[in-house]
């Protein structure tokens, strides 16, 4: 009789194909594109290589790490090298990988998202673009990790973008947020040159918002 898979990787392949099929309703990549995973304890749950959304199921989810070697029938996606480093250099939960429209306009043509608007704080602050470096390569993923920095998100250069967090819902509201704040900054733009929020601006922002507790 095959073992019984834990209770926290049944949740999390769930989670997984629920937020795969957001993904594409929120425009935040289409087709195939984008990744998700989860991590738990040393498992990392990630949706597979080239599996439309709309056809995913919770038996699709590929799981890497120590004895999952051979585990399901699926290739796991080809930006699993991505994941597995912001895994190692963070303490995060949860990795979304977005080709939202708005943030792959913006990697194309700045190298850096600034503070247009004080929500960038729960990103960390203004979000590099890491520099360009072929989909799914080593490179890529160490890119993207340097680019980072302490926040918690990057974009890639000519590709889309990365954001994580403590749990796959913190991750994705992450991707969310900042797609909005790479349109408004675009819709900014068309109107003149945009005034950014200085780094005391933003730490005035972090201190009360941690002062009336907000978001907790």
């Amino acid at each position: 009789m095959a073992e019984a898979e834990p209770a926290g990787l049944t949740t999390a392949r769930a989670e997984l194909v629920r937020y795969g099929a957001r993904l594409v309703a929120d425009r935040l990549a289409v087709g195939s594109a984008g990744n998700l995973s989860v991590r738990i304890g040393e498992t990392v749950a990630i949706t597979p290589s080239g599996l439309a959304y709309e056809a995913l199921r919770p038996a699709d989810i590929c799981l890497v790490g120590p004895g999952t070697a051979g585990a399901g029938t699926r290739r796991p996606s080809s930006e699993t090298p991505m994941h597995l480093a912001v895994y190692a250099a963070t303490g995060a939960a949860a990795v979304v990988h977005t080709h939202s429209p708005e943030v792959v306009a913006l990697s194309a043509a700045c190298t850096v998202l600034p503070a247009v608007h004080y929500a960038i704080t729960a990103l960390g602050g203004p979000v590099a673009v890491a520099p360009y470096q072929r989909f799914g390569s080593a490179g890529l993923a160490a890119a993207a990790v340097r680019a980072a920095g302490q926040r918690s998100a990057v974009i890639l250069q000519n590709h889309g973008a990365v954001t994580w967090g403590g749990s796959l819902d913190q991750a994705y509201q992450r991707a969310v947020l900042l797609e909005w704040l790479a349109q408004v900054y675009r819709l900014a733009r068309c109107h003149g040159e945009p005034r950014i929020l200085s780094a005391a601006e933003l730490a005035e922002v972090t201190a009360e918002m941690a002062r009336i507790g907000y978001g907790s």
